[in-house]
């Protein structure tokens, strides 16, 4: 049996109906025309959501990505680390003293896998050239240009730890989609990024793009492509990933004031409730007050595990 008609035969009630419902919306929007914006928080990538999401990407189901600086470069640590990653299936029994050993170990957690620090110090050692050589000319990119120069280098292909088609951002730099990452400075090489221009090694914070100017990118992006076809917004998790990208219509109605179509389908998995104040658990018809989306746009709100229910969702729209 398929995934799709697996899900088509048990998904009928509850957060399954709501699921299925979705998927459907979603590949009814893409035979309709539609452009399908996607919004990463939380640790997608070190979940290794990029298994599914790299396929849509390259099947013309993804147009643009909105996530956090964290999932820019998690998907990049694991194409080069992933064999030095460490497991942990009993995550929730470690001790303090467990904790304490696994940081002394050169290991960052992140639920039940840890990140070696060394391919963070790997990454970094990359990227300090091209922000050098950027504040040195007095040029300018955005933090998703700096990782596809490092994507660029001929002699990283061959110690790729994973399948090329299981990384996200090799597919998105190969469909030439824009992937905006508000925030950059809450991430590792963000942090690294200060650092370096604090110590004199690069020149200046010009080197890489504000998020105002993210903002103006993607505003213009979505003012382009909205010309021609409606766009939808599939938001995984909350956070700034996806307040940050949804905002572009509002800005466009009510700050510089011109007439756009809102956001034409609206899906968010989350484990968020509105009662206790997360705003990653607003509940769809909410944004119609804030200019987001339409009254009569397909709405979906799915509460459960994003890594559980995104695949399935992708893999409805792909056919599987």
């Amino acid at each position: 049996m398929s995934i799709s008609a697996f899900m088509e035969k048990h998904y009928r009630h509850f957060n399954a109906r709501e699921t299925l419902a979705a998927a459907k919306g979603y590949r009814k929007f893409m035979d309709n025309g539609g452009a399908m914006m996607v919004s990463l928080a939380g640790a997608m990538s070190t979940a290794e959501l990029g298994v599914s999401l790299a396929e849509m990407i390259r099947e013309g189901k993804v147009h643009a990505i909105s996530c956090t600086a964290a999932n820019l470069e998690e998907d990049l640590f694991n194409l080069f680390a992933h064999n030095e990653y460490k497991v942990i299936e009993n995550w929730r029994a470690l001790s303090v003293q467990d904790e304490v050993d696994l940081l002394e170990s050169g290991y960052n957690r992140v639920t039940d896998t840890c990140i070696p620090e060394s391919v963070m110090m790997h990454m970094q050692s990359r990227l300090v050239k091209y922000w050098k050589e950027a504040a040195d000319k007095g040029e300018s990119y955005f933090p998703f240009e700096y990782m596809f120069k490092i994507l660029d280098e001929p002699d990283l292909k061959q110690h790729y730890q994973i399948p090329v088609e299981h990384s996200w951002m090799i597919a998105a730099k190969e469909a030439g989609i824009p992937v905006f990452s508000p925030g950059i400075e809450d991430s590792t090489l963000g942090n690294m990024f200060t650092a370096r221009v604090m110590d004199g090694t690069v020149k200046s914070h010009h080197a890489l793009k504000s998020g105002t100017a993210q903002m103006q990118f993607l505003v213009e992006w979505y003012k382009r492509v909205s010309k021609d076809r409606s766009i939808g917004f599939f938001q995984i998790g909350g956070g700034i990933a996806g307040d940050f990208a949804i905002c572009a219509v509002p800005l466009i109605i009510q700050d510089l004031e011109e007439e756009i179509s809102r956001w034409s389908y609206f899906c968010q998995i989350s484990d968020a409730e509105t009662s206790y104040g997360g705003y990653s658990g607003a509940v769809p018809n909410e944004k119609i007050t804030w200019n987001k989306l339409t009254a009569t746009a397909p709405k979906y709100m799915i509460h459960s595990d994003a890594c559980i229910v995104a695949p399935l969702i992708f893999a409805y729209v792909l056919g599987h």
